[in-house]
Order: C-alpha cells, then sequence, then structure tokens
C-alpha cells in the first residue's frame, strides 16, 4: 500500500475565507489563479538542511549532480546518517563536488543533530516556529530563510511570512501595484492583516508572480534607501 502523504496542520477553507474578507486584492488574486497546495513530505530537518546546503548558490541541475554523489557516499542508496556525514574525509567530500565551506556546513549539521539540537521530524512538529528558527539557523551556512521554507513545505506551518523572499516581495509588488519591492520591515507590517495564515498569502504571492511572468517582474525596482539625514554642525 503506497505511503500517504501529511496533510496540512490548519483548516485551508477557514484560511482562505478569512484572507479573502480581511483583503479584497488578494481575494481575487485567490480566484485567478490555482488552490493554495503544498507538497508536504516526511523528511527531517537534517535531510532537508543537508539538501539546501548542496544547492546554494548554483544552478539546479548542478546542485542535483553533486547532491546525487553524496548520497552515493553512504553506499545504501539513502543520504548519509549524520553519523557517516562526521565519519566521512572532507577530501571526500570535495572530490564529490562540494565546496569547502559547504563540506564544513554539512559537519556541522550532522554534528548539530547527532546532539541533539537539530530536532528529528517528531520533535520539529512539536517545536514553536521560533523555537525551530533559533534551533536551526546555529547551523553553520543555514539562514532564516532556509528554515522558513523548512516550515512552510515540510510541516505545512499556517503562518510564516518569508519577508527577505525575492517572489514573495515581487508579488505583493504585482498584487498589490507598488512599483518598489517593500522593506522586510513594510511587508511584515502589512503582512499583520494575513495572520495567522501567512503562509497561504505568501504562496498567493508567488503565484501572482507566475501570472504576470518574466517581462512584468523585471518592471519592479529594488526597495527605495531610506533618506540619510544630514548631520548637524
Amino acid at each position: 500500500m503506497p505511503k500517504r502523504r501529511p496533510t496540512l496542520p490548519f483548516d485551508l477553507d477557514a484560511a482562505m475565507d478569512r484572507l479573502a474578507a480581511r483583503d479584497a486584492r488578494l481575494a481575487r488574486l485567490m480566484k485567478e489563479t490555482a488552490r493554495f497546495e503544498i507538497p508536504l513530505e516526511e523528511r527531517s530537518p537534517y535531510e532537508v538542511l543537508l539538501q539546501a546546503i548542496a544547492y546554494q548558490s548554483i544552478s539546479g541541475k548542478a546542485a542535483a549532480t553533486i547532491f546525487g554523489r553524496v548520497r552515493d557516499l553512504s553506499g545504501n542508496g539513502r543520504l548519509p546518517s549524520p553519523e557517516r556525514m562526521i565519519a566521512l574525509r572532507a577530501p571526500v567530500l570535495r572530490k564529490a563536488g562540494l565546496s569547502a565551506a559547504k563540506v564544513l556546513a554539512m559537519k556541522d549539521l550532522a554534528r548539530k543533530t547527532v546532539a541533539g539540537i537539530v530536532p528529528t521530524l517528531e520533535q520539529a512538529r512539536a517545536l514553536s516556529d521560533d523555537d525551530l528558527i533559533e534551533r536551526l539557523v546555529s547551523v553553520r551556512g543555514i539562514g532564516v530563510w532556509s528554515v522558513e521554507m523548512f516550515l512552510i513545505f515540510r510541516l505545512g506551518r499556517p503562518d510564516v511570512l518569508p519577508v527577505d523572499d525575492l517572489g514573495v516581495r515581487k508579488g505583493w509588488c504585482l498584487t498589490y501595484g507598488k512599483k518598489h519591492m517593500p522593506s522586510a520591515r513594510e511587508l511584515r507590517a502589512f503582512g499583520e492583516r494575513w495572520r495567522p495564515y501567512r503562509t497561504v498569502a505568501s504562496w498567493y504571492m508567488w503565484r501572482a508572480c507566475e501570472l504576470a511572468g518574466p517581462a512584468k517582474m523585471r518592471e519592479i525596482g529594488p526597495a527605495p534607501r531610506p533618506a540619510v539625514k544630514p548631520k548637524a554642525r
């Protein structure tokens, strides 16, 4: 019997009704695009972050090739366990195509998993968003954005707003008719109207980008720099 995928830990219909009632432009976008859906998978924080490290700063195709080589180092067709990753010598990992920085990051991730700082999937489900972010960003090379993607796409947490995500920021501009991307502070303040379902709203900001296409995306400028007050003489 095929393994059933995990279901969302919140009521999606209630979330969409609440968002539509609070935000007319978001309600229109929800009608124009696909229904919210995320591919939840049974993957541990260790597995997700190991892949995130491998994929940083290179093309998806190259990263997939390198990640496949890392997987082969386990000898059993699965990803190397944290204990196996600790035991692997740096030159072996470098030969697989990892940079020196990524080798250090993967080994730090493995050590902190063994130490219990990086939780198991079951433990992660019991932790708050803030607690998970605090724990996981302690891993070398892992930032808040990577943890937010884990919260959204692996745990299905309902109230995550990745304010530094380029797609979310551009989607906000497209949805609300803005010419310049918002600062993180501005987007965070605006997103208060979406609580407690900021994940759903963020997902639709990504859909706004898909709906608009690359040409419209390029028309959006960066966030204006704050004015610098002249120094008093």
